[in-house]
């Protein structure tokens, strides 16, 4: 099952990287066209949603890497049981905010999809398609807390990616 989560988080991460790809030549191509004379119809718009996809399908792969933004000044402060009190209770409240971001997210794609919502740009793309990857990203995240929440409430640490055993990077 670990290895299953696992490929789940790095496959979502590598969609993050394609969406990511796709920004940086659908933005390059708007610019070197432009020039030109040319117009690539929707190239803003799906660059767009590109950009968004790319932020959605990497919540998991980077909070399973310890990147996220995490506020450790009252943490750091206490130890032993209270500690791990805190943390369990960090986790319990964003395994619930993901699963409401998961919920309304492939909501939202169901309600764009059944309505035949379409975008009001020059591309006409029906938004239930850039939404899809928000609701798999937001889902892939709400995994990935569960997944943390249940192995604190275990006792067990928690799986982390490749770079497991480093200290994730503090901006200060």
């Amino acid at each position: 099952m670990r290895q299953i989560l696992n490929s789940l988080y790095r496959l979502s991460g590598g969609l993050a990287a394609v969406g990511m790809v796709c920004t940086l030549l659908l933005v390059t191509s708007g610019i070197v066209t432009r020039p030109l004379g040319i117009y690539l119809r929707g190239t803003d718009d799906y660059a767009g949603y590109a950009m968004a996809a790319c932020g959605f399908l990497a919540l998991a792969y980077t909070f399973k890497h310890g990147e996220h933004i995490r506020v450790t000044l009252l943490i750091d402060r206490v130890g032993g049981a209270v500690q791990r009190s805190v943390q369990w209770v960090a986790l319990l409240v964003g395994t619930g905010v993901s699963a409401a971001l998961a919920w309304y997210s492939v909501r939202l794609a169901w309600q764009s999809h059944a309505f035949g919502d379409i975008s009001q740009g020059v591309d006409a793309t029906p938004l239930w398609l850039p939404q899809l990857a928000l609701a798999i990203g937001a889902a892939v995240f709400f995994i990935a807390m569960l997944d943390d929440l249940v192995m604190t409430t275990l006792g067990r640490p928690c799986a982390r990616l490749a770079n497991a055993g480093q200290e994730p990077a503090r901006m200060e």
